[in-house]
């Protein structure tokens, strides 16, 4: 999908300001002695049908805009439209039909599936439950979702802990579709899993997607696999958007330092294709307590300057119309230079 297929589409989901503190309880009267700022001021939209990758090192904040979005944590701040419904402002009533609309699908599918109930009931009680299916259709339902994610449907009478993570995590899955969702955050789907199972997984959620028209938030830490399934791209570091634009353009331009240095982390097979001067991030990730003043990322940057230490930068488009967002002046800067040359 490209930019200007990503306009004309409305958005499904639009995020404004998004913020997600969590209080720091101390003494032995418990006050709050402060916040871990997990998300901070965070905006963007996803529009109908495409898949949205979010990706960043582990604490920037990514999962926690995911469960957000579906409802399983509460905003700090900010707002959260779906189709133009301020989900926020709801109750709990009217709130209801819109929560299986917006589906998750974890990292431990393990710990998602209650272990004392075999598969058939783990997928027939939510539809049950919310008039997906009735009692005469829902076995005939549950095995059209057992086709759809590659599963036997011999697995009906088994529990979780009898299957492989990869077995598991289709399950999660066919769990997420069988509530007939428009939306389904997939948080780092694929990092508990064996290598060789994690393209089978892939593969399985890009077919679904086209397939079934679904739009996703696929989190991860990696750009490879992000890449594989995403539209567009989405870099987060320390609870802040740094980069966002089309995943071909974010993969084979990065602009943003942090962006080119996760990149330069992605294994490339090809010994000839492989880059000299890898970017190697020095340092640790910064403390969401006390975040750094400015850029966020200014201690680890190798161009960092007063300005950024000083001046918290704003998303701003690397060429007009390209839909290429970056919150970095320097790098800004840089690209000019490049597009010149």
């Amino acid at each position: 999908m490209n930019h200007k297929q990503s306009e004309e589409k409305m958005p499904l989901l639009r995020i404004e300001n998004l913020k997600k503190y969590y209080p720091i309880k101390g003494g032995i009267i418990t006050h709050t002695t402060g916040y871990v700022k997990a998300v901070d001021g965070v905006s963007f939209q996803i529009c109908q049908g495409e898949t949205l990758g979010l990706v960043g090192e582990s604490g920037c904040g990514k999962s926690t805009i995911g469960r957000q979005l579906v409802g399983l944590e509460k905003p700090t701040d900010g707002t959260v439209y779906y189709k133009d419904h301020d989900l926020g402002r709801m109750n709990r009533k009217d709130v209801k039909p819109f929560r299986t609309k917006l589906q998750m699908v974890f990292q431990d599918p393990y710990s998602s599936l209650n272990p004392r109930k075999h598969i058939y009931e783990i997928l027939a009680q939510p539809m049950l439950y919310h008039g997906i299916s009735t009692k005469a259709s829902v076995e005939k339902d549950i095995l059209n979702l057992l086709d759809m994610v590659g599963l036997p449907r011999s697995v009906l009478g088994r529990y979780p802990h009898e299957f492989s993570g990869g077995q598991r995590q289709r399950i999660g899955i066919a769990k997420a579709l069988s509530l007939n969702p428009e939306f389904i955050v997939c948080d780092e789907p694929v990092s508990a899993l064996d290598v060789s199972i994690q393209a089978q997984i892939l593969n399985l959620l890009r077919s679904l997607q086209k397939e079934l028209g679904l739009t996703l938030l696929f989190v991860g830490h990696g750009l490879g696999a992000v890449n594989y399934v995403s539209d567009r791209i989405a870099v987060m570091y320390l609870g802040k958007i740094v980069e966002m634009g089309e995943a071909k353009e974010i993969f084979n331009h990065p602009v943003h330092p942090y962006t080119r240095a996760l990149l330069s982390a992605v294994p490339v097979p090809d010994p000839d294709e492989r880059e000299d001067g890898r970017k190697i991030l020095m340092g640790e990730v910064g403390s969401s307590i006390e975040p750094p003043t400015g850029c966020r990322f200014h201690p680890r940057c190798p161009y960092a300057t007063d300005i950024c230490r000083q001046r918290e930068p704003e998303m701003q488009e690397t060429l007009p119309g390209s839909g290429h967002m970056t919150a970095c002046p320097i790098a800004m800067t840089e690209e000019g230079r490049r597009e010149e040359a």
